[in-house]
C-alpha cells in the first residue's frame, strides 16, 4: 500500500512537471498565457479567497499536482482493475480521455470564477489536449518503468 502511494505520487510529479514544461514552452513559443499553475492562481484570487498573492501562486501550483495525482490515480486504477493494459496505444488514449476532461472542467473553471484571461482560448484548449497526452504518456512510461523495477528488486533482492 505504502508503495502504490509513493509509486503514484511520484508518478504524478514526473507526469505534471512534463505537462506543465510543455504548457510553459508554448506559452513563450507562442507569447501568450498558457500556464495552468498560473491560470489557477488568477481563479482563486477572482473567487475573493483572501490569500496573499504569493499564497495564490502557491495554491496554484500545489491544485495543479494535486490534480496531477488524481488523474495517476484514476489511471493506477484503471492499469490495476485491468480495464486498460498498460501500454502506448493506452497511454494515447488516457491522453485524450484526460485532454477532454481537462478542457471542460477549464471551461467550468472560467465560467465560475467569472475569469477571462486575456487569452486565445481556441489555442489554449488545443495545447491544453496536447499537454494531457504528455501527461498520459510520461505517466504510463514512468508506471511502466516503476513496474519493471518493482519486478527486479523482487527477483534480485531477498530479505
Amino acid at each position: 500500500m505504502i508503495y502504490t502511494i509513493i509509486q503514484v505520487i511520484l508518478i504524478s510529479i514526473g507526469a505534471t512537471s512534463a505537462m506543465t514544461l510543455f504548457s510553459y514552452v508554448i506559452s513563450k513559443n507562442f507569447r501568450e498565457l498558457y500556464k495552468e499553475p498560473v491560470l489557477l492562481s488568477f481563479a482563486i484570487k477572482k473567487t475573493n479567497i483572501s490569500l496573499s498573492e504569493e499564497s495564490q501562486k502557491t495554491w496554484g501550483w500545489l491544485i495543479h499536482y494535486i490534480i496531477g495525482f488524481l488523474f495517476v490515480m484514476g489511471y493506477h486504477i484503471v492499469w490495476v482493475k485491468n480495464i486498460l493494459p498498460v501500454s502506448p496505444l493506452n497511454a494515447l488514449l488516457l491522453g485524450v480521455i484526460s485532454g477532454v476532461i481537462g478542457i471542460l472542467s477549464w471551461i467550468i473553471i472560467f465560467k465560475m470564477t467569472d475569469h477571462q484571461p486575456p487569452i486565445d482560448f481556441k489555442g489554449y484548449y488545443i495545447q491544453l489536449f496536447f499537454a494531457h497526452i504528455i501527461f498520459a504518456v510520461t505517466a504510463t512510461t514512468l508506471y511502466s518503468i516503476s513496474l519493471t523495477t518493482l519486478i527486479l528488486l523482487k527477483t534480485y533482492v531477498t530479505v
